[in-house]
């Protein structure tokens, strides 16, 4: 991934733990793996490294990721996960049905 994420996630993203008391918080960035169903929405960034949002994977679940360690992943052939850049902001409510 590039720098250009993480200026985009400072300028876009709360801070962590501002939206902690928000029963449905805006998912503002979501990234993707190209090569299976691994997906992470962006809820909330601590303008380094750490984010926190909704991750669908082995299981779908509220937690914390690194920034840095899905800029180190790489897939079949060295694809890397993607931001997509399509994605407009929504609340988590709609991620999750």
């Amino acid at each position: 991934m590039k720098n250009l994420y993480r200026e985009y996630l400072n300028k876009h993203l709360p801070p962590l733990y501002s939206q902690e008391h928000n029963p449905d918080p805006m998912v503002r960035a979501k990234f993707f793996t190209p090569w299976s169903n691994w997906t992470w929405y962006a809820i909330e960034f601590d303008g380094e490294d750490l984010m926190f949002g909704w991750v669908e994977g082995l299981e779908n679940e509220l937690g914390y990721f690194s920034l840095a360690e899905l800029e180190q992943v790489r897939g079949p052939g060295g694809l890397e996960i993607e931001q997509d850049l399509y994605f407009r902001p929504v609340p988590l409510s709609l991620i999750k049905d």
